[in-house]
């Protein structure tokens, strides 16, 4: 009986954490259709109605229920098209990521020999610095040398770009160790035997023995790369405030937080930390359930 109620209970985590992502995702993607105003259009924008407060506070504004930033711009119109951003570059960045260190480990792990030398410590060398410094030294770099504007106009392909190729490591050494364990076995060697090119061999019988490590993985770096994204805004390297992101958004009112318009960073912070919690504990409920060594409920309850 206990069993069954932890199992409920696991269960019942994951679905609400799913409806919550769901929701919030599901948000952002609707934002036209849901924000009161489009905050990319200026005529809409109004300089007389900025730093307006809440619904709940005194002197808000009608048609404005989250408050309005510096500009007069709407937060909830700009939250909403700001996590669309901020999910596109995660989304967008894990991709990248994946398709490297899946490439990558896969070469390396099947031939072996110096390139898997070569990849390896390239890899270590990466790994020796934190994603966020890897991120930093290359969205300065990009930034120096293509200027402000070119960075403004290509800002979310750049990110992604950024945050891609700082954490393609972790994908890389995770199929790698199991191209490396699984190679060597019986099946792969009929395989060669029958005479089966080696894309053959690597991509019908090597790969899918990877899928379910790299789903778990892909889940925790989602959350990562919004974080990473966030964390390049406030430093400078993110997108500018007319391309408004979460992060921009938690940047762009710092300065404005002692001043009493705590709105403008801390509601975007908090659907900032919802998303990326949602997305954590859906990678954590899934790890759960890929889990080889997990015993099913019914032969707990057998087994006495």
């Amino acid at each position: 009986m206990a069993s069954a109620l932890r199992s409920l209970a696991r269960r019942r985590r994951l679905w609400l954490c799913l409806g919550l992502f769901l929701l919030l995702a599901g948000a952002a993607l609707m934002a036209p259709w849901l924000a009161p105003s489009d905050p990319y259009d200026l005529s809409q924008v109004e300089l007389r109605d900025s730093l307006r407060p809440p619904w709940w506070l005194a002197d808000s504004l009608p048609g404005h229920p989250l408050g309005t930033d510096i500009q007069g711009r709407d937060l909830l119109s700009l939250m909403l098209y700001g996590a669309r951003v901020s999910l596109a570059i995660g989304l967008g960045a894990v991709l990248l990521q994946l398709l490297l260190g899946v490439t990558l480990g896969l070469l390396s792990g099947y031939r072996g020999g110096r390139l898997d030398a070569l990849l390896m410590r390239w890899a270590d060398v990466q790994l020796a610095f934190s994603t966020l410094m890897m991120a930093i030294v290359i969205g300065a770099v990009v930034k120096a040398a293509f200027g402000g504007a070119f960075y403004g106009h290509y800002g979310i392909w750049l990110l992604i770009l950024i945050i891609g190729l700082s954490e393609w490591p972790l994908y890389a050494r995770t199929v790698r160790a199991s191209v490396m364990a699984e190679k060597r076995k019986e099946y792969i060697e009929a395989a060669r035997v029958l005479g089966f090119s080696a894309p053959r061999i690597v991509l019908r019988h090597l790969l899918p023995n990877t899928l379910p490590a790299l789903l778990v993985i892909s889940g925790a770096q989602i959350g990562q790369a919004i974080m990473a994204e966030a964390a390049l805004s406030f430093l400078g390297l993110g997108l500018p405030e007319t391309q408004p992101s979460l992060g921009s958004l938690i940047k762009s009112g710092f300065d404005y937080l002692q001043s009493g318009a705590w709105w403008i960073t801390l509601l975007p912070g908090a659907y900032l930390v919802l998303t990326v919690l949602a997305v954590n504990l859906l990678g954590d409920a899934w790890r759960e359930h890929l889990d080889p060594y997990r015993v099913p409920v019914a032969l707990r309850s057998r087994g006495g």
